[in-house]
């Protein structure tokens, strides 16, 4: 499991773009609240390679999948939540988290984990309203 800015981050496939080449369907990690990426730990050497061999041939899109067999199953088993989840669900549970990181930090203290935390909160509620209004004004309401 990884972690950003207090958030932990979910895991999909997505594409990056390695100078002028877009390579598709590789396995990265982002966070909810700062929008940071990385691309997952277990891959990262495939990646560089296929990257500076794509780069070096001059191709403009590389699928990442046709030339790595990676397992998504294993890749993402320890990332407490993943994109095909449902995103009210994915962020409600970072709010949780969030919320008993919060309750820790009073406990010991920590002012200045507190207002991170806050921040953090705000950001993720903000997200947490407009999902919810998307999903409402597309019709679906839970």
């Amino acid at each position: 499991m990884s972690f950003c800015c207090g958030a932990s981050m979910i895991g999909t496939n997505g594409t990056l773009r390695h100078y002028r080449t877009h390579i598709h369907n590789v396995p990265i990690l982002f966070c909810p609240v700062c929008q940071r990426v990385e691309i997952h730990h277990v891959i990262e050497n495939e990646y560089e390679i296929l990257a500076e061999y794509a780069n070096g041939d001059g191709a403009a899109e590389v699928d990442f999948l046709e030339y790595v067999g990676q397992d998504d199953s294993t890749l993402f088993e320890n990332c407490v939540n993943n994109e095909k989840e449902d995103p009210v669900e994915i962020v409600t549970s970072q709010i949780d988290m969030a919320l008993d990181l919060l309750q820790f930090a009073k406990q010991i203290g920590d002012i200045s984990w507190e207002e991170e935390l806050k921040r953090r909160l705000g950001v993720l509620g903000k997200r947490h309203i407009k999902l919810r209004q998307r999903r409402t004004s597309e019709g679906y309401c839970q």
